[in-house]
């Protein structure tokens, strides 16, 4: 299991957005916590790191 830190950037876009998105994004990420590489995730390219990336919606998770 993995601890979950949002930056703040990142909490005031999701204040920003409808409260229903909010939750599907906020169900996902608990979701990511318990299974980090889930079947629909991708890897993204171009950092030092390892990086993927998850849709919801219209908006792309990365971690």
């Amino acid at each position: 299991m993995f601890d979950i830190q949002y930056s703040k950037q990142a909490v005031k876009f999701l204040k920003s957005l409808d409260k229903t998105l909010v939750s599907r994004i906020l169900m996902k990420i608990e979701k990511l916590k318990h299974d980090p590489i889930s079947h629909n995730s991708k890897i993204v390219v171009g950092y030092s790191e390892k990086l993927f990336r998850v849709r919801v919606g219209n908006y792309r998770i990365l971690y």
